[in-house]
């Protein structure tokens, strides 16, 4: 038995499974330490991948190398990209996971990895000597060292579970909570604070009468998460349901108000806004007499599905009366409740970019212990953590990226700049450059940088390499090959758009939003035969739209890739560790605190701190010299 890594990851959850992959890929000796090998990845909460924002984050880290994109194709039982009736930029890929199987997939690939060990315990401390990490002490009185340890404990610390007025301590149903770690953090000097999340009850789908729900189909099409083009969906697809609440149910769920534990005072965490319980919709927004619900099942064969939208933490007696008025559960019968957990964060504004923290060297944060919520938001951070663990372990920089190179960088800014006040969760509006980051072009974006680190592979490099190559050829072609008037004007007025009154090329065709290079194709003979002849087969689809997206939204790209070069300049002024801000009394007393206490890297990063004035900016890049 060996006591000796150079990385340690603490948590087995989706930042967890990604930080100690990541840091084992690229030559760390890593130890990942769980409470239960049994649930690795475990889908606490909804079974499902991706989403608005959230499946560009999933396509980024598999660009960069990471694994969640190949799990989730792989025990997809249901996908659809959300959005397709807007730009390119807001397209976001989801499925709906086998959870059973997402979590054998996870451990499958963890077990099968070069310099990776797992052992089945619960930290309970860290060994930290003149403000370095130096390793963690379990439950079972074993002490590991490392030179860096990453710590994902999702909502294990101090977790405590409400239904009703009952209260459960336990990180999640039926697991127990993680204690000890808090108290040792806080007096190394960390801030910490409570959050609250919750999970629906879950139905067994015999007593459901499906006729009176919506079905809803997935997308059986060319798209998923990986761009490697042997990973496919090959389990068996389902569909997924709506249904409405009633005026009936809210009355059910108004009586059980005075047990609630988020309207009784025996929950004072703060909650997510953008995912609120039942009875948070039912008092937020009163004037409603309808909620839209989604039943979308848990896996390929099972009965178990779970209730989307119906988040509670309602006495038991109250959420199965509640369910009964909906139509399609009126003889529902339930495999457990709802519940909220409140668990222990720490204010992000303590880490680096690096998602290293400043009071202790050597330790790394990631997933809901900074303040977030979502599997993919803890998954790109347990990416970045786990790299920059491994690199800090090998006297190497860190990896840090920019607000211009991917959603996890917009994430990791945000938290490191900003804080949270509530659960963080990651939008295409907090991205301000989000044409740039399009889910269809996180290879082109990140492969490069997961290569040059070592975890993307020669393999993945090479496809990325190849499929650049053809969508650029293809666009050039698409230059080049005229059509005459006479063999196409007919066609267009049938598509509904304009007759041209001289030749004109595919490229020029193709900014009609009527057209798509696909149809192209097929009406143009010497183009379609060009793309048989030159476009790989096995990624043809996939190609094709990377090529068009870029010929229809070449001015808006072009544009947006200006405005971050010339915003870019501010994150090239270094000024950390330059000034003493309380010193600076040109500055706002606002700006001065702000300042202090995150420490900026960059004028950038400053200039998106909440309190830093504009006018503030001007005072430091003066004393800058620019």
């Amino acid at each position: 038995m060996d006591f000796n890594y150079d990385v340690i990851v603490v948590g087995a959850g989706h930042a967890g499974c990604e930080a100690a992959h990541a840091s084992a890929k690229i030559g760390a000796k890593t130890l990942l330490i769980t409470l239960d090998m049994n649930k690795i990845a475990q889908m606490s909460c909804n079974p499902a991948v991706g989403g608005i924002a959230k499946g560009q984050i999933v396509r980024e880290i598999d660009a960069l190398g990471g694994m969640s994109g190949i799990v989730a194709d792989s025990t997809a039982i249901q996908f659809r990209m959300l959005n397709r009736s807007k730009g390119p930029a807001m397209w976001s890929p989801r499925v709906q996971s086998d959870r059973m199987k997402y979590s054998a997939k996870w451990r499958e690939i963890l077990e099968n990895t070069d310099n990776l060990y797992m052992w089945q315990d619960d930290a309970t401390g860290l060994v930290v000597d003149n403000g370095e990490v130096k390793g963690v002490t379990t439950r079972l009185g074993v002490t590991f060292s490392a030179k860096a340890v990453v710590l994902t404990n999702g909502t294990f610390l101090n977790g405590l579970m409400h239904i009703g007025r009952v209260q459960i301590a336990g990180g999640r149903v039926s697991e127990p909570a993680s204690v000890g770690l808090t108290a040792q953090l806080i007096e190394l000097g960390f801030e910490t604070d409570r959050m609250k999340t919750g999970t629906p009850v879950r139905i067994d789908s015999r007593s459901v009468d499906f006729s009176k729900t919506t079905p809803q189909d997935g997308d059986d099409d060319f798209h998923k998460f990986s761009y490697l083009p042997e990973i496919q969906r090959s389990l068996k697809q389902r569909q997924c349901f709506t249904m409405y609440t009633s005026e009936r149910t809210h009355e059910v769920l108004r009586r059980g108000l005075p047990d609630s534990p988020l309207y009784n005072g025996q929950i004072k965490s703060i909650g997510p806004r953008y995912c609120p319980s039942i009875e948070t919709k039912i008092v937020t927004f009163a004037d409603k007499t309808e909620h839209q619900l989604f039943l979308e099942p848990e896996g390929e064969d099972t009965t178990e599905m779970y209730l989307n939208g119906f988040s509670s933490s309602l006495p038991l007696d109250i959420q199965i009366e509640a369910l009964q008025t909906i139509p399609a559960l009126s003889n529902v019968r339930i495999y457990r409740p709802g519940y909220a957990i409140e668990y222990d964060f720490f204010d992000p504004t303590q880490l680096k970019h690096s998602l290293e923290t400043k009071i202790v060297g050597g330790l790394f944060f990631a997933g809901q212990i900074n303040g977030t919520t979502g599997y993919e938001e803890a998954a790109g951070q347990g990416l970045i953590a786990g790299v920059n663990a491994a690199l800090k372990a090998q006297d190497k920089e860190p990896l840090v990226l920019g607000r211009d190179q991917a959603y996890i960088g917009v994430l990791i800014d945000d938290l490191v700049t900003k804080g949270v006040d509530e659960p963080y969760r990651m939008f295409t509006s907090r991205a301000e450059y989000r044409i740039l980051l399009r889910q269809d072009d996180c290879d082109m974006r990140l492969t490069p940088i997961g290569h040059e680190i070592g975890l993307a592979d020669d393999r993945r490099y090479n496809l990325m390499v190849s499929k650049r190559d053809q969508r650029d050829a293809l666009i050039d072609t698409a230059g080049q090959i005229k059509v005459e008037p006479d063999h196409i004007n007919q066609w267009l007025e049938e598509k509904g758009t304009s007759p041209i009154r001289q030749k004109a090329s595919v490229k020029e065709l193709i900014l009609r939003p009527q057209l798509t290079l696909m149809e192209i194709a097929e009406k143009v003979e010497e183009f379609g035969n060009w793309i048989a002849q030159n476009i790989e087969n096995e990624r043809h689809a996939e190609i094709i739209e990377a090529a068009e997206i870029l010929l229809k939204y070449s001015g808006y790209i072009d544009r947006e890739k200006l405005v971050a070069a010339k915003l870019s300049r501010l994150e090239e002024v270094k000024i950390k560790g330059r000034f003493n801000y309380e010193e600076l009394t040109g500055l706002s007393t606002e700006a001065r605190q702000k300042l202090k206490r995150i420490d900026p890297l960059t004028i950038g990063q400053a200039s998106r701190i909440p309190g830093v004035s504009p006018s503030d900016i001007n005072i430091l890049l003066l004393l800058s010299g620019r």
